[in-house]
Formats: structure tokens, C-alpha cells, sequence
């Protein structure tokens, strides 16, 4: 039996010490992917000499040493380096070893494991031996008796084979390179001189069937996949999977498998087979032809379409693989390049190489096209800030008013609005040029937004362009200019953002979008204006002109601050803190910041009481909420405990100076110990934390 447990040892030790001048944050962001040892066991191995020497081995993924507790009245630990081991004499009696592995990064896995030492040779052995369900002539031993610590195996593949050990209750196994009847013996091993065994002729056999589905097929439109068998699409109606052309006469036979709930055809003993469909179909329109086969023993397989219009067959091979779902793309200009027409085929046969002599599981047989005629998946949702965003088309955002969509202005191209797994989607079919109106009587100013963004999918455009109208602007390049795309991607969905510099365009009075292709289908979704924000701030926060001599500064370069002694204490949080400078000056970085403590001094509360405000300045590009708490520990729970102050609106990219009046505040202010910032999983910039 074995308990575990996981801890984290403490390996840094901040010692921060605050003046004027402040030390830098260790980055702890290592900490976020590091993992503890796992599969942590010992492996006993016990003399059989009445002494109670007993040699352990710990093993574990992800340790460098252990730290063994014996379980007896030995006092100290014993410290065991990765892949050695190490003797201890015990008396007769029932243990629990504690073992403690040791990671890299001092995380902690600890296990107790129970040991039992007897002088008494094991009794009422009792052995289990199976097949594995899931490893081919890999075979599974397990053993339990009373006095017993261990045992070991002999498979019997070799005279001179070394025996596979475990520990009581465990489990022993061992891969045969073949089949066959062999001789397992096992021997319990305790303390004493004296053995318990065990023998038994056992049949290894190997797996005869898949354990696993084939591959799911991909999401097709049904335009795009004619299907014969597969639970993923709509097969051809009243297709006979085993018609009879005289394949049973060569001891071939068939049944429908189930596997999980998934369906596929069994052929036992393949000689050849054929599938007769339901009606002819016409494959010429498709680009390949998709077969999975699994099979213990058949050593490859010749693949037929048939011809309904008397221009017969033609095949192509395939070697197998054995014990693992070979899964094949075959060009159907492999079938067509020998004469065989593809417009209509009416039946489809395979035939085994090694002749009537294994079986084999076939599932998902289908041909398709490999580019799409329509998407399948919307368009990736957006992430931008919505008040970065001004929104032409996007169930993202909010979208502002449009009067017009594809006027006529003499284009060939037709519009319709599709919904694709639920969202709204643009689809222009012929397009060669197209507008949008926005509003005449009030344009659009756009002199705020540096980026243009919009998601396309087509599978035959060869050109795409986006144009800029200013209507109220003289003929020339501020009033139209056209961005084309360098590159079309055929069959997915492709993210555009064209930055607004490229326009000549005049971006105060923006009335008119139009796109234009080569006469192609264009799917176009999540179409606005955005200002991209930095990825970080560049300068520090302003220089606070608080008077010094009216401020009890947590956090600045500015103030003399006072003592606090933990930052970003261990309560749970995701938020990682190191510290950094911008120009110069020492900024609070939080990282994933959902909540993060500053404790100021428990010995020591500080009092604020006279202040009237506290001020803190921020920076973020993604935070949507952040609250100041401000904690009393010394008062009851309630509120002259603990408030919380949100900020109202936030702004992104830009430094922004807060500044809460304390009498928003229940926390009874006369001695504060904990100072607290909430946000949403962000990264915020902190700097002049202080009250005046």
C-alpha cells in the first residue's frame, strides 16, 4: 500500500529591505511549469537468510535523490542518489517506509510504502497471470501471500533469463518476441531461508483485433466527401458490404465489428471481397480516395474501384503494417491514369496478398476533395479589447451603423449573410468589387485606430483588396486607396491586419469600404478598425507632486517607504510579481494577476487614518477590472475589516493615475496590515502606491 503526497519546498527567501532605492524582483515565472516527481515506488529486493537485510531501490520520473524514513527506530533519513540504492537490516515485523523524492526545482513527492519482514516462508500464495488488454504478447503477474516482501518471475523464453521482481501486490510484466505455451514460475520471497513457489504453462497469445478506433475523419461538407462506410459522414444508401461473388467459397466470412460504439468492417480470413453500392456514384469531382485497415496478419491488400459502364478495374497496393491502423490518401489520378473512369462507380473490392490467410478490419472509406466548397468552422472569435475596437461587421463587438451593403454600383456580386456554427458570416459570391456604406451624414473617424482587421476563407479567389473612401475629400489618393493582399490561402480561415499607414487615404471621414476579387466566392467575418496597444510600457509612470511630508509611501521612487514585509504572499493566487525599470525608475510588474497581497507589518500596523487619499498609478493592455482592498487584520470580520474600491472605467496602453478617497473605505484606517490588488487574470504595471 502506498499514501502520497505533494509538497513544495521553500527554496527562495525574498529579503527585501525598502528605502529610497528599492532591489529589482527575482523573476518566479520558472515556477508556473515546473512539476513534482511522480511515480514515485521503492522496489524491495530481501536476502533469504534470516538476517532482514533488505536492499531498496527508489524510482520515480523526475527525481534527482531521495530521502528514505525506514519505518523502524531508525531516527535519520538516508539519502539515496537516482538509480542507486540502499541495504537496511530490520527486525521481524510489519513497516511503513516513508520516501521522499526529490526534484530538480525542490518540489516534493512523498510516498509511504508498506513493508513486511518475516522469517516465516510465505504461505497461501495466490497468483494471477493474464494477457495484457492492450500490448500484444505482453503478459501481466501478480502475486500476494501471507510473511511474503517480494517475488520474482521466470517467463520461461530462455534457460538462462533473469527474473523480473516486484513487490508484493504489484505487478511483474514481460513482452514475448512470439506466441506460444511457456512455463511461468513464481517465487515468494520473504525473510527466511525457505521459498514459496509457483508454476504454470500459460498461452501467450497476441492481439487479434484493434483496441483503438481509426483516425476520426475531418469534418466535411457534404458536397465535398462521397462516403461508402464511415460513421463519420452519410454512407451511399443500401450498400451491401458483403455481396456474394463466391468469396465464401474460399473460407472467407465477415461480421460488423463494434468498437466503442464505433462501427467497422470485419473480413475473417481475405481472400477478396467486394462492396456493392447502392447506386452508382460519381467520383470525378473528388481528388482522392481514404481507406484505414488494421490487421494482425494480412500483408497487404490490392484496392479496386469498379466501373459501371463496362470499362472494369484497376487497382493500386498497399503493404500493411500489423497491429497498428494503416491509414491511406490514395490520388484517385492513380485509378485514372491506368483508363478508369471515376463518373460512375458502382462497386469497390479488395484483395488480400497472403491469400485466405488473415483478417482484416477496414473502417472510413470515402473519397473527398482535399479544398473545401464552403467553411466548416466559424472564424476564430476575436480577442481585442472592445475599447480598442470600432466594428464594421463582428458578433464580437458592437457594430456601428452601415446604411448601405452591396449598393448597386454595377458589380456581379451577390450577398447573402450565413451562419456557420452559429456565427453570422459574409459570404460574396462573384465577387469582383463591393461596398459598404457607412453613414453619409456621419463618417467615421478613424485617426485614433492604427490597424485594419477582417478573417477571409475562399477556395478560389486569386486576388483580394480592401479600399478606403473618404467621400468628402477631393478626387485623389486622401480620398480612396486600396490595400491588395500579397498572397491568397486557399480552404481556411485567414486572419488580415493591414496597418492603416499603407492607406493615403484621409482617415478623419471615413463613408465607404469596398472589397474587390477575381469573380471568387469570399467569406469574410469579424471585419473592424482597431488601435493596437503596446505589448508593455516604454516610459515610467508621472512623477508624483504629492508633497512628501503629507505621504506614507508603500511604493516609489519618489518617497521614502515604509517597511513591508511580504510581497505577493503564497494565499492561492495565479499572479507571478517581479520587478522591473522603466527609464530609470522601479516598477511592480503582476503577471496573471487575479489577486495579490502586500503585507505592510503585522507587529507593526500602519496608520492612515489622517490621509485622505490613496494614489496609485497603472499600466495594462488587457486588465477589464481592478480594485484596491485595504485590510485590518486587527479588526472583526465585517466591514471595518476589509473594503474593496473598483476603478470605475479602465484605459489601456496608457499610464492612468487613480486616485481613491479614503472615505469610500469602511476599513476602520487606524492600522492597516494588508494591502490587496484584484484584476482579471491580467498584467497590470503598478507604480506610486502611496497615501496622502
Amino acid at each position: 500500500m502506498k499514501a502520497l503526497k505533494y509538497f513544495l519546498r521553500a527554496v527562495l527567501i525574498l529579503s527585501l529591505v525598502w528605502s529610497c532605492t528599492k532591489d529589482n524582483f527575482n523573476s518566479i515565472d520558472f515556477l508556473s511549469t515546473v512539476q513534482a516527481p511522480s511515480n514515485v515506488a521503492a522496489v524491495y529486493n530481501i536476502t533469504q537468510d534470516n538476517t532482514g537485510l533488505v536492499t531498496i531501490t527508489p524510482t520515480s520520473e523526475g527525481a534527482t535523490s531521495y530521502d528514505i524514513t525506514f519505518g523502524d527506530n531508525t531516527t535519520q533519513p538516508a539519502n539515496v542518489k537516482q538509480g542507486q540504492s540502499i541495504s537496511h537490516i530490520y527486525s521481524e515485523g510489519n513497516y511503513s517506509l516513508i520516501i521522499k523524492a526529490n526534484g530538480i526545482t525542490g518540489l516534493i513527492t512523498e510516498v509511504t510504502q508498506d513493508l513486511v519482514i518475516s522469517f516465516k516462508a510465505p504461505e497461501n500464495l495466490v497468483v494471477s497471470i493474464s494477457n495484457d488488454l492492450a500490448i500484444s504478447k505482453k503478459v501481466n503477474v501478480t502475486a500476494s501471500a501471507d510473511f511474503a516482501t517480494m517475488f520474482e518471475v521466470f517467463f520461461g523464453e530462455s534457460p538462462d533469463e533473469i527474473p523480473v521482481t516486484a513487490n508484493i501486490g504489484e505487478t511483474a510484466s514481460f513482452i514475448y518476441t512470439n506466441t506460444g505455451t511457456y512455463t511461468i514460475k513464481v517465487v515468494a520471497k520473504s525473510a527466511a531461508i525457505a521459498t514459496t513457489e509457483y508454476s504454470v504453462d500459460f498461452d501467450v497469445t497476441a492481439i487479434l483485433q484493434p483496441i483503438i478506433s481509426a483516425p476520426t475523419p475531418p469534418a466535411k461538407n457534404a458536397a465535398d466527401v462521397i462516403s461508402i462506410f464511415s460513421d463519420a459522414y452519410t454512407n451511399v444508401s443500401g450498400t451491401n458490404y458483403f455481396p456474394d461473388w463466391g468469396q465464401g467459397n474460399q473460407g472467407s466470412s465477415w461480421a460488423m465489428f463494434n468498437l466503442n460504439g464505433n462501427n467497422i468492417l470485419q473480413y475473417i480470413n481475405l481472400s477478396y471481397q467486394g462492396i456493392q453500392f447502392g447506386s452508382a456514384v460519381d467520383a470525378s469531382g473528388m481528388k482522392f480516395l481514404h481507406i484505414d485497415v488494421w490487421t494482425p496478419d494480412v500483408t497487404g491488400i490490392d484496392i479496386y474501384p469498379i466501373d459501371g459502364n463496362g470499362a472494369g478495374e484497376k487497382f493500386v497496393h498497399k503493404d500493411l503494417t500489423a497491429n497498428e491502423w494503416n491509414s491511406f490518401d490514395i490520388p484517385l489520378t492513380d485509378f485514372t491514369n491506368q483508363g478508369l473512369p471515376l463518373n460512375n462507380v458502382i462497386q469497390f473490392k479488395v484483395v488480400a496478398t497472403n491469400w485466405a490467410a488473415g483478417t482484416a478490419f477496414i473502417d472510413n472509406i470515402y473519397f473527398y476533395v482535399s479544398t473545401p466548397s464552403a467553411p466548416i468552422i466559424a472564424a476564430p472569435t476575436p480577442s481585442k479589447p472592445a475599447s480598442t475596437v470600432t466594428s464594421i461587421f463582428s458578433d464580437a463587438y458592437t457594430n456601428i451603423t452601415s446604411t448601405e451593403w452591396n449598393p448597386g454600383w454595377g458589380q456581379t456580386t451577390n450577398l447573402t449573410t450565413v451562419q456557420i456554427s452559429g456565427n453570422n458570416t459574409l459570404k460574396y459570391d462573384a465577387l469582383n468589387y463591393t461596398g459598404i456604406v457607412l453613414d453619409y451624414g456621419n463618417p467615421t473617424d478613424l485617426t485614433n485606430r492604427n490597424y485594419v482587421h477582417f478573417d477571409y476563407w475562399t477556395n478560389n479567389a486569386t486576388s483580394l483588396g480592401l479600399k478606403l473612401v473618404n467621400t468628402n475629400m477631393p478626387n485623389g489618393a486622401t480620398k480612396e486607396s486600396q490595400v491588395d493582399l500579397s498572397t491568397i490561402t486557399i480552404g481556411s480561415w485567414v486572419g488580415v491586419d493591414i496597418p492603416l499607414a499603407e492607406y493615403t487615404t484621409n482617415m478623419t471621414g471615413i463613408t465607404q469600404l469596398l472589397f474587390s476579387s477575381s469573380s471568387a466566392t469570399v467569406y469574410i467575418d469579424n471585419f473592424y478598425f482597431y488601435q493596437q496597444l503596446a505589448a508593455a510600457p516604454t516610459t515610467a509612470a508621472a512623477t508624483p507632486s504629492a508633497n512628501a511630508a503629507s505621504v506614507i509611501s508603500i511604493y516609489s521612487d519618489a518617497y521614502t517607504n515604509i517597511t513591508s514585509t511580504e510581497w505577493n504572499p503564497g494565499w492561492g493566487q495565479t499572479t507571478l510579481l517581479t520587478g522591473i525599470t522603466l527609464e530609470g525608475n522601479n516598477t511592480l510588474k503582476y503577471d496573471n494577476l487575479n489577486y495579490t497581497g502586500i503585507v505592510l507589518d503585522y507587529g507593526n500596523p500602519t496608520d492612515v487614518s489622517a490621509k485622505t487619499f490613496v494614489h496609485f498609478d497603472y499600466w495594462t493592455n488587457n486588465a477589464t477590472s481592478l480594485g484596491l482592498k485595504l485590510v485590518n487584520t486587527n479588526m472583526p470580520d465585517g466591514a471595518s475589516k476589509e473594503y474593496e474600491a473598483p476603478v470605475s472605467s479602465i484605459s489601456l496602453g496608457t499610464w492612468k493615475s487613480v486616485d481613491i478617497p479614503l472615505s469610500e473605505y469602511t476599513t476602520n484606517l487606524t492600522g492597516i496590515t494588508q494591502i490587496l490588488f484584484s484584476s482579471s487574470s491580467a498584467t497590470v504595471y503598478i507604480d506610486n502606491l502611496y497615501f496622502y
